[in-house]
């Protein structure tokens, strides 16, 4: 039997229906308000996390110290902390070999600031998107192989067996969190939770989560032979930004990372992300949601389309005068991303829409599609269906793509499986997004094996026309206290997404188009005044249109509560996402 629709939504204004909590989910919550003295709205958020009623307390103060796993729990976490001591106590040349995004960039940073803390500097390569590729290749491990001792390849490498056993002469540590095959490469030590050969516990961490850990043992170790070692802690604002933008699970030790590193860059001690900040005239204290949608787009612009290590540099830089001129290089090369983005994404969506958005994959390839946005357009797509999606650009005999997933479903895993069985000439990834390379004569054949495998797993059973909500609410309970509360139950994104609340039987006080589609509007009749609401690219739906020509009617509304600071004050607003009549 299907859920019932909540506040009886069968078909909203944008065609789906609604979703609310389950019974269970409903008496939960309620015996958690009771006994913790929360918030229902806040308990509705940590039931629907999983979060017992005892256990909220120490969920809404999440610590470091208490959620930190001992670093060397992976495996040859020990040996590869033991080979880097030995490297800096025989001053040998290190190269850190990074991937163009911001995980990589990040985890390059990580490194590089912590040994340029030691007086050391080491030499950085990012490998060129479309002329060399994802991960280490033959050609550049062997050039660094000749002026370098020790080669560190983070968030890549665990599959690159050919490339590091090019690397004569140097030893190689892989630092990395992409899925493990049946062998490993033959480099000194894989540290990477995804290995399979570990239990999976940690998962979810993002390279550059695995390479602070891998600092964190260095330190220990430095620290056992009396000597200093550099501060970890001013070092989470890159972890955090890697987190959120490689779409890493918002859980466990993963929502520390975010927490505290959140707070180390509202304190603007980096140069780079002040730099980059600044150019994106972000004028607030920084949320998870910048990082994933206005710092980590700007930092991957230049691995996207520009020159590959603009990123790792802005993010490793000391001087606060090169910060500033790789962020303007990267803010214009942002703009010219999107624009090729948006041309990349009509196409795929109008050849996705005739293929059908009822599959369990939703996928879409083109001529000459440019590799750096596939990615991009591949979560535009998962965004829009709820479904797994991925984007291919064709050139020649030979397709570059890249996929994104959904809660539950494990996207890498699929990929790497279909690699395996030689429908492809390359794939990995992680759960959530994955990279591929395949034949073109074999692209239609390998797109119906992968729909088949993720189909399996359950890709596509909740459909793009569901609207999961977490329970109700009304204009006056909407306060800056409130989502102050809330907040303290996030950082929301991947595995963890930000509330979403109804507001039943409202009446629209004022509505009126603001800037390209957007619509804007007032809503409520409560003691405490009405409460302000934005629908971003409302008219590029029946949603604008609506509430517009009905004017002072009643809706339902539902979407997102978030601060908005304007002329010193700060209010709350709602960021509608649907909407229907109430009558």
């Amino acid at each position: 039997m299907s859920e019932r629709a909540f506040l009886g939504v069968e078909q909203s204004l944008t065609g789906r229906r609604w979703i609310g909590p389950g019974a269970e989910a409903e008496r939960l919550a309620q015996a958690m308000a009771q006994g913790a003295g929360l918030p229902l709205a806040v308990c509705h958020t940590l039931v629907r996390q999983g979060v017992a009623a005892e256990d909220a307390p120490a969920y809404l103060a999440p610590t470091l110290r208490e959620l930190l796993p001992d670093p060397a729990g992976l495996r040859d976490m020990e040996k590869a902390a033991e080979r880097f001591l030995a490297a800096l106590q025989a001053d040998e040349r290190i190269a850190v070999f990074a991937d163009y995004d911001v995980d990589g960039a990040a985890s390059a940073a990580l490194i590089i600031t912590w040994l340029r803390e030691r007086g050391r500097e080491a030499t950085l390569y990012v490998p060129d998107r479309i002329d060399e590729g994802y991960g280490p290749n033959p050609p550049a491990m062997r050039k660094l192989a000749r002026e370098h001792g020790l080669i560190i390849c983070v968030d890549s490498g665990t599959l690159s067996h050919e490339a590091i056993a090019a690397a004569d002469g140097a030893d190689v540590i892989v630092l990395d969190h992409h899925l493990g095959g049946e062998t490993l490469p033959p480099a000194l030590a894989v540290v990477n939770p995804n290995r399979q050969d570990e239990s999976g516990d940690l998962g979810h961490l993002c390279a550059a989560g695995v390479v602070f850990l891998f600092l964190v043992e260095v330190g220990r170790r430095l620290r056992a032979r009396g000597e200093t070692a550099p501060d970890l802690m001013r070092a989470l604002d890159l972890v955090a930004l890697a987190t959120v933008a490689d779409v890493a699970p918002l859980v466990g030790v993963n929502r520390a990372f975010v927490r505290q590193g959140l707070k180390v860059m509202a304190a603007r001690q980096r140069p780079g992300l002040v730099a980059l900040a600044d150019a994106a005239r972000l004028d607030a204290a920084p949320t998870a949601h910048h990082l994933g949608y206005v710092l980590g787009p700007r930092v991957n612009a230049g691995g996207r389309i520009g020159r590959a290590d603009l990123g790792a540099r802005l993010l490793s830089t000391a001087d606060p005068h090169e910060a500033a001129s790789l962020a303007a290089r990267l803010e214009e090369l942002n703009a010219e991303r999107r624009e090729i983005e948006a041309m990349v994404r009509d196409a795929a969506l109008e050849q996705a829409s005739a293929r059908g958005l009822e599959a369990p994959l939703v996928w879409a390839a083109g001529e000459g599609w440019h590799p750096g946005v596939v990615g991009i357009v591949a979560s535009r797509l998962k965004e829009m269906t709820n479904r797994p999606a991925v984007v291919i650009g064709l050139d020649g005999d030979e397709g570059k793509g890249s996929g994104r997933s959904v809660a539950g479903i494990d996207l890498g895993a699929a990929v790497q499986r279909l690699a395996a069985e030689g429908l492809l000439m390359k794939g990995g990834g992680h759960r959530m997004a994955a990279g591929l390379s395949v034949a073109r004569d074999r692209l239609e054949e390998a797109m119906a094996r992968l729909s088949e495998l993720l189909a399996r797993q359950g890709a596509g059973r909740l459909g793009p026309r569901d609207l999961r909500l977490d329970g109700l609410l009304m204009p006056d309970a909407a306060t800056p206290e409130l989502l102050e509360r809330i907040e303290a139950a996030g950082p929301f994104g991947a595995g963890a997404p930000a509330p979403r609340f109804a507001f039943p039987d409202q009446p629209v006080r004022f509505a009126r188009p603001v800037g390209a589609g957007h619509l804007k509007i007032s809503f409520g009749d409560g003691p405490g005044g009405p409460l302000e609401a934005i629908a971003f690219g409302a008219f590029d739906s029946p949603l604008g249109p609506a509430i517009e020509a009905r004017g002072a009617g009643r809706f339902h509304l539902a979407g997102r509560l978030e601060l908005n600071s304007w002329g010193g004050r700060q209010r709350v607003q709602l960021r509608i996402e649907d909407a229907a009549p109430a009558s």
